[in-house]
């Protein structure tokens, strides 16, 4: 079926498990497309992303992941003759994600059309550039054995078609790639995505591809970087096109993110072990209650914002932007946020540094993890308590619940 034509250069259609672009005039194509037709060429006619298999990684779809993965040429040639494409004038991009959450995104300046078309997912494969990598490719057979290709199985890949109606210069052709990547990362940024491999916040996933399109014919753009109108424009477009289809393949929003698990699930860590670990600090009874309240505190905002806080802090400690001889100061302080922020008793907040400048502080995650526990088990033992009632002096703390925090 044919979605769209834009600026009497391209159409573009979708049927079954792709989505392609049809060059209705000659464009200079740049692609991570890894059979020939990747890299620098002007003679293409279609750009297809193409679905290969299930995120889930069903049977069914075995062969022609494999295929993809080990014979790009092939792969390209089965999925061209399928929808009659000529597969030696096609570039692909494969993904798991489903065609119908992709995004198509316009902005126009003066005579400049920029379209972007991006699918998206990154439930299980989103990294941070320098993370621990698994797949080499060896020079030879030698190393068979090092290589661990069930890093290529886990779901998630953001694949973009660019398509510009104005001849970009080969070196503008990079720049604009290079702009599109820190578009990409920016939304994933904005998402809090974290690294599935490190305790880092995203900047893609393992399998990212692109392909950038430009129209060829006059005066050709020489720059496409951020100070750039055409930059602009491919940043826009990819920042907005990831969002969108991040938000239709994922259910990842930035309002969904209003939650606190959403800061704290890189150190590795799900909904049940924060749960657990809250409760561990708990009186019995406080526990049970806080496990039915869990879905509601942790989306509370002042105390997103608090954990946030911390856990950004947290960063600078190990980026090493704030000295370590700060720490102990520091989470001290932004965790007596969190509890106040738990317990809705701000003018508490003094009492509860107090209590959480005598706890053991690290920028290890399972002490990094104890300690928000515990910053949160500090507010939940007040929120619910009369403040005439009697407490432990100076800790806002009940005898049992006191104990577990020494």
């Amino acid at each position: 079926m044919k979605l769209a034509q834009f600026y009497d250069g391209i159409e573009l259609y979708r049927e079954e498990k792709i989505v392609y672009a049809r060059l209705m005039t000659p464009h200079r194509v740049l692609s991570t497309c890894r059979s020939s037709a990747g890299g620098m060429h002007d003679d293409l006619m279609y750009l297809y992303n193409h679905q290969s298999c299930e995120p889930a990684g069903g049977h069914m779809n075995a062969r022609m992941y494999r295929l993809a993965v080990d014979s790009p040429e092939d792969y390209k040639r089965e999925v061209a003759d399928r929808h009659n494409l000529p597969f030696q004038r096609c570039a692909t991009l494969g993904t798991a994600a489903n065609m119908n959450n992709a995004a198509i995104c316009i902005e126009r300046f003066c005579d400049l059309e920029v379209v972007t078309v991006c699918t998206g997912g990154v439930e299980g494969n989103a990294g941070r550039a320098g993370d621990p990598a698994t797949y080499y490719e060896p020079q030879d057979d030698s190393a068979k054995g090092q290589i661990d290709l069930e890093c290529e199985r886990r779901p998630g890949t953001i694949n973009a078609m660019i398509f510009l109606n104005r001849e970009l210069t080969p070196g503008a052709m990079v720049t604009a790639v290079i702009t599109a990547t820190e578009a990409k990362t920016a939304a994933l940024q904005e998402l809090v995505v974290g690294s599935k491999y490190s305790e880092g916040l995203a900047t893609g996933t393992g399998t990212d591809q692109i392909a950038v399109a430009s129209k060829l014919g006059g005066k050709a753009i020489s720059f496409a970087g951020k100070h750039s109108k055409v930059g602009e424009l491919i940043g826009r477009t990819m920042h907005d096109a990831v969002l969108e289809t991040l938000a239709l393949q994922n259910g990842l929003t930035a309002a969904g993110q209003c939650s606190s698990l959403a800061h704290l699930e890189r150190l590795g860590i799900d909904s049940r072990e924060m749960c657990q670990g809250i409760g561990e600090f708990l009186s019995r009874d406080n526990a049970d209650l806080f496990e039915k309240s869990f879905s509601n505190i942790i989306k509370d905002p002042l105390t997103v914002a608090a954990v946030a806080a911390l856990v950004h802090l947290r960063d600078k400690f190990v980026w090493g932007t704030l000295p370590k001889s700060c720490m102990p100061e520091v989470m001290a302080l932004y965790g007596a946020q969190i509890s106040a922020a738990v317990s809705g008793k701000s003018h508490r907040i003094h009492d509860y540094m107090q209590v959480l400048s005598s706890l053991h502080k690290s920028l290890d995650k399972h002490v990094f993890l104890e300690f928000v526990y515990q910053a949160f088990a500090l507010g939940f033992s007040e929120k619910w308590t009369d403040p005439k009632s009697e407490i432990c002096e100076g800790t806002g703390l009940r005898d049992e619940e006191a104990a577990t925090m020494r």
